[in-house]
């Protein structure tokens, strides 16, 4: 890649990191073994903690028509450096705005030279 190049996805990379003004926590279903007992279990393990990310939501336009009422979702969209990773199925916990909602990762982050995105689907708990 040349130097200008280069010099253009720092400049735009700096940009967008500018815009991040919320914090993610970010946790994954591993094995754990137990130092004392030596049993291994599944449990939910914090591997990013933190990082600095966007949240940014999109209102569907489209309405869904239930017997009761016309309702209208909203997809999420988090935004953070290339250099880290999350899972796809990761549990993640983002505060921005003085407000902290829990969501899942609902697939695989689109990467980018200067971000990566990751759509988001609320917990069942905060749905």
């Amino acid at each position: 890649m040349s130097t200008a190049m280069e010099k253009a996805y720092r400049a735009a990379r700096q940009a967008q990191e500018r815009t991040y003004i919320g914090l993610v926590t970010a946790k994954e279903y591993k094995a754990v073994t137990d130092p004392v007992t030596h049993i291994t279990r599944n449990e939910w393990v914090v591997v990013l903690e933190d990082q600095p990310c966007k949240l940014s939501f999109e209102t569907i336009k489209a309405t869904v028509q239930t017997e009761t009422a016309a309702m209208i979702s909203q997809a999420a969209k988090l935004f953070l450096s290339p250099d880290v990773t999350i899972n796809a199925g990761s549990k993640l916990t983002v505060t921005q705005n003085g407000k902290t909602t829990a969501y899942s990762s609902s697939g695989v982050p689109a990467v980018y030279p200067t971000h990566q995105e990751i759509m988001l689907e609320l917990e069942e708990s905060n749905a």
